[in-house]
């Protein structure tokens, strides 16, 4: 009995906690790796990737971001990424859908804007601070078979009030 008491209060805690996290203004920023096997483009088997975000909350559960990146890996010269986005977080749980378009410059001057899609969970460990695993998709027209890269990202994100 002693047990489902405790376990009760620690989901009451939880959903309290994770209660009104995505609402407007509060601001966002964000760390995360990709790689290690975890993504994968015609044009490089092993990827390891960071990425530095910031975002904003403009409305309840709806964010616009920005991002910037670096992708490296063994075979080619390393490639570089700027880009702006929006997630939308579903009903306050956590799971959100984004949508973003990044400009990519590679090696021997290659140049391209990628759009994107990506579905996440947003795992609150305390009322700020999250691990965000997410799959992700980037459209490449200038180079499809190379650089369009669908792959798995880990974030740490912190949630500012």
């Amino acid at each position: 009995m002693k047990k489902k008491i405790a376990l009760l209060l620690m989901v009451f805690a939880v959903a309290i906690s994770a209660n009104a996290q995505f609402e407007k203004g509060k601001k966002y920023v964000g760390a995360s790796l990709s790689g290690l096997n975890l993504s994968y483009n015609g044009s490089s088997k092993l990827n390891l990737g960071l990425q530095g975000q910031v975002g904003y909350c403009l409305l309840d559960n709806v964010m616009a971001t920005a991002n910037v990146g670096y992708q490296g890996n063994g075979e080619n010269p390393d490639e570089l990424t700027l880009g702006v986005g929006g997630r939308y977080y579903i009903l306050q749980n956590g799971i959100f859908l984004g949508a973003n378009v990044q400009y990519l410059h590679a090696y021997d001057n290659y140049n391209d804007v990628m759009p994107g899609v990506e579905v996440g969970y947003a795992f609150f460990i305390n009322r700020f601070i999250t691990i965000e695993p997410a799959l992700y998709y980037q459209q490449s027209f200038k180079d499809h078979s190379n650089y369009s890269t669908v792959g798995l990202r880990i974030g740490l994100g912190i949630y500012l009030p």
